[in-house]
């Protein structure tokens, strides 16, 4: 779920999230790249250095200035994403690397990360395409595959999920809630990137903009566990989801995957983590944090592992230190699960403040070397 953060939460996060994102990034970005794009975030204003580029592989080093937590987008003219980064905290730095194919799009700054943000319009020139090796063509042919197998499969489970709320089945819907979730959880910065099927099936309530009508799974979550009824109005929400994610599933095909897309889709999904289920406010009203905690750690490292064989020639130390902090993670998480072949983890309300910390370290310690993978698919 892309985060939409309260003032309050912002604030809280805004110190993890330096961890995460902020401290390596500082001293990735000192010396600036050469050709590199300067983008400067502040809460009222979006400032690119550069308005004109090249096509091929364009690189933002990004500073956030302002007061709040923001992200930072470049956006096809329709408002689908080319690339992302999410969750930049105040007085921190993010460098980003991305595929770009002539054309016009937008830079766009979201303070708070909410709205449509601060924009700024870029042409990017007929430049020299990016070149690709056989081995980044296989990865993102494999990736390909795998986000169609993920939007597959999840809508059978989603239909046994919404079948059982139209039933007035709690109980039914209860146990296929976090399961109906997990392919979406594996591939979800693609889903993201087509701009309005996200805020659709996966909107927390805090996320609701005014006029927004409040749609999805989380919808439904809220009426399971807090409410503790279904009704008319909970069946209508069920059709709207299975639409919606046939709409996800029709348009996965078509989406814009690229080596840099794929290894930044990576570090969102443990941005996602950091800023959602570590913080146990993704799944509020059922505790199934864990399972989309565990979807979200194995969709970044499918990611790696298919870009393995590119990275691994230009920084094996670097593919070395992410083999060991997915391992570490995974160790970590099967702490909380019985049996390693099930989806079935503690509630997250079982888990204690010292436990979220743990979790939070070992996600921190694989988010850094992960910023930098895409950085070393195309060095």
């Amino acid at each position: 779920m892309r985060v939409r953060l309260s003032v309050a939460t912002a604030t809280a996060v805004a110190a993890a999230l330096a961890a995460v994102t902020g401290c390596a990034e500082k001293a990735d970005t000192a010396a600036g790249g050469d050709g590199a794009i300067q983008v400067t975030a502040k809460d009222d204003s979006c400032e690119v250095s550069k308005k004109d580029f090249p096509a091929g592989h364009v690189q933002l080093d990004i500073e956030n200035k302002g007061s709040k937590v923001t992200e930072v987008y470049i956006l096809f003219p329709d408002d689908r994403i080319v690339t992302e980064r999410e969750n930049i905290g105040p007085g921190t730095k993010a460098r980003l690397t991305a595929e770009v194919k002539s054309g016009s799009y937008e830079i766009a700054c979201k303070p708070g990360m909410k709205g449509d943000g601060i924009r700024q319009k870029v042409t990017v020139t007929g430049g020299k395409a990016a070149v690709r090796s056989p081995e980044m063509d296989a990865a993102v042919a494999a990736y390909r595959q795998y986000v169609q197998a993920q939007a597959d499969e999840t809508l059978p489970k989603a239909k046994a999920f919404t079948d059982a709320v139209k039933a007035g089945d709690i109980e039914a819907a209860k146990k296929a809630y976090a399961d109906s979730r997990i392919g979406w959880e594996r591939t979800e910065p693609v889903a993201e990137s087509f701009g309005d099927i996200d805020p659709k099936v996966d909107l927390r309530e805090d996320g609701v903009e005014k006029g927004q009508n409040w749609t999805g799974w989380h919808r439904l979550e809220k009426s399971l566990w807090q409410d503790k009824k279904l009704g008319p109005e909970d069946t209508a929400l069920a059709d709207t989801l299975i639409k919606d994610l046939t709409v996800w599933q029709k348009k996965v095909g078509t989406a814009e995957i690229t080596p840099t897309s794929m290894a930044n889709g990576a570090k969102e999904l443990l941005d996602e983590v950091a800023t959602g289920k570590v913080t146990g406010e993704e799944e509020r009203y059922s505790h199934t944090d864990l399972v989309d905690f565990k979807a979200n750690v194995e969709g970044a490292q499918k990611s790696f592992e298919l870009l393995k064989p590119v990275a691994s020639k230009n920084d094996p130390k670097l593919v070395a230190e992410l083999d060991k902090q997915f391992a570490a993670l995974n160790t970590l998480l099967d702490k909380y699960r019985k049996d390693k072949t099930t989806y079935v983890f503690a509630s997250y309300d079982t888990v204690g403040k010292d436990q979220r910390k743990e979790l939070s370290d070992g996600v921190n310690a694989l988010a850094e070397p992960l910023s930098k993978l895409a950085a070393a698919v195309v060095k």
